[in-house]
């Protein structure tokens, strides 16, 4: 077995770092609230141009990536290397594992939300055709290819400079084009330790969303309110199965949850499909499709200048906020599941396909709950009454088997948290040791064990001072706690960009595994070996 070692530098900083926030969370509750918000603020009053600016640079290097023949073919690992797992474990995995408890939480309560609630600056009212085609639209904008667009981008960037340049695997290894061997050094372990920062504090935003919903699901079915006592074993409950199931390893944990995974998301599509207003949904799903491709620049761009109001910062600021918190460590995770892939397959399984799925997601769910409010009432007064997490349980009280299935809809949102959890933990402990082959070596099991819990405790503080201060809901705690973590993370993301662009444009130059005899990193490496075989 490979020896591994801990990245002091990084894993020092990191149990500092963390341990001071939780302690301040613990302590000075209303300090920590406070503080939060006014980084939220600043950042999306500074900076909101800059998120939606990034989305849509994203996106066009995802399109110009699937469409051109040279940069499409390469291969992560070289001509010769070959896939490590089949197209349908790959996909689900990648959608699963870069989801968590989102399209299961948002899929009611987002299109009920805007379609109840319209988005200001447009003039659409609540309850009309236009505002239920615009609440649509939105949901394919947070929840379709945009989203993925940053996912795939940095599974590009890295699984290049991995694979292909031969670098160590870690999310500065794709700055190398424009640091040189800078990218290895103290920038690369800054880099790092900013997207620690930014992935534990999103994935800890997840696990606080899906321990409400949770929670909201069981005091529903056994009428007991939620508690702080209630949402503490929930998220216990969470990080020993993700503990357990990482510890098992990507070929069979993560492997085996994001079959499941996948196959109850497709039977609830499915199942509501038939069971609900089908006609209504095909129509809608449809024209909202055609009103989104429409009106996409405009709800891209928006950012509500001239009222200055808070919706972009709660919703696309906070989606792309959310996006930039996971993109480094997930470009890591997805990056190591596609050894093997060319980057046209790859963009079509971690960006096309994925985002397709959102839009069918939320066109059967969101058109679904849409009628239903329009016709019978009952999912906005919920949500208002027991709050955001509550939609999906009023949602299945007008189909048969509802208990039946608000469990099956608990279950789906507790293995999707766990899918999350499990990947991003081996990610997190990937970056935090130093291995020869980090990209395929397990981190020890303590590692995982000690970001497993320190990301609970952070999402049990945020829940619970939210709920004790009550300046802002459990949910906006949530939201605020990725855009803090994240807010860093956007300059890193716009730097990682432009490298990864540079990268691909000048492969030959580069590309170790397909040209080893004129890649400068190639090169720059033998000089460092043979440096260190003369000292």
């Amino acid at each position: 077995m490979e020896k591994v070692k801990i990245r002091k530098p990084v894993f020092v900083t990191m149990l500092i770092l963390y341990a001071v926030i939780i302690i301040v969370g613990l302590v000075w509750p209303e300090a920590f609230a406070e503080a939060e918000g006014q980084i939220v603020n600043f950042a999306a009053s500074w900076f909101g141009w800059l998120y939606d600016l990034t989305a849509l640079i994203m996106l066009g290097i995802c399109i110009w990536v699937m469409f051109s023949k040279k940069v499409g073919k390469i291969r992560l690992g070289g001509e010769n290397a070959k896939p490590i797992m089949s197209r349908w474990n790959w996909f689900v995995i990648s959608l699963c594992g870069g989801i968590a408890t989102g399209i299961v939480f948002w899929g009611i309560a987002e299109p009920i939300t805007h379609f109840m609630s319209p988005i200001p600056g447009y003039g659409y009212e609540a309850e009309t055709a236009q505002g239920a085609l615009y609440a649509l639209s939105t949901c394919y904008l947070h929840w379709g290819p945009v989203l993925y667009a940053f996912y795939a981008v940095a599974g590009i960037g890295i699984g290049v400079a991995v694979y292909n340049l031969k670098l160590p695997y870690r999310v500065c290894s794709c700055l190398y084009p424009i640091l040189g061997k800078r990218a290895m050094g103290a920038i690369g372990t800054v880099v790092d330790i900013l997207c620690l920062f930014g992935l534990a504090g999103g994935v800890s935003s997840s696990l606080g969303v899906s321990a409400m919903q949770l929670g909201a699901g069981l005091g529903i079915i056994t009428n007991v309110n939620p508690t702080n006592f209630m949402w503490a074993v929930i998220l216990i409950t969470i990080v020993i199965t993700f503990i357990i199931s990482s510890y098992t390893g990507i070929g069979r944990g993560v492997r085996f949850l994001s079959d499941k995974n996948a196959k109850i998301y497709i039977g609830l599509m499915v199942f509501v499909l038939i069971f609900g207003p089908t006609k209504y949904i095909l129509n809608m799903t449809t024209e909202a499709f055609g009103f989104h491709l429409d009106n996409f620049f405009m709800q891209s761009t928006y950012l509500d200048t001239f009222e200055g109001g808070m919706w972009p910062t709660w919703w696309t600021i906070n989606y792309w906020s959310f996006m930039i918190a996971y993109t480094p460590l997930i470009g890591m995770f997805l990056a190591k599941i596609a050894r093997g892939r060319t980057l046209k397959e790859f963009t079509l399984f971690n960006f096309l396909l994925p985002g397709g799925f959102g839009i069918l997601w939320f066109g059967i769910f969101g058109s679904s709950s849409i009628n239903i409010q329009e016709t019978a009432g009952g999912i906005w007064e919920s949500m208002n009454e027991l709050g955001t997490e509550s939609a999906v349980f009023a949602f299945f009280e007008h189909f048969p088997l509802s208990t039946v299935m608000s469990i099956l809809f608990m279950i789906t949102a507790f293995l999707s948290v766990v899918t999350l959890a499990d990947s991003m933990t081996t990610t997190i402990s990937s970056l935090s040791i130093k291995a020869k082959n980090a990209a395929t070596v397990e981190p020890p099991a303590k590692v995982k064990i000690f970001w497993g819990i320190v990301m609970s405790l952070l999402a049990f503080i945020n829940i619970v001072t939210a709920s004790n201060v009550g300046k802002v809901s459990g949910i906006d705690a949530t939201k605020q706690l990725a855009i803090v973590s994240a807010f860093p993370l956007l300059f890193v993301i716009v730097v990682m960009n432009y490298s990864t662009v540079k990268m691909l444009i000048q492969y030959k130059k580069y590309g170790t595994a397909d040209y080893p005899e004129e890649s400068v990193v190639e090169k720059e490496l033998q000089v460092d070996h043979e440096e260190e075989g003369t000292s």
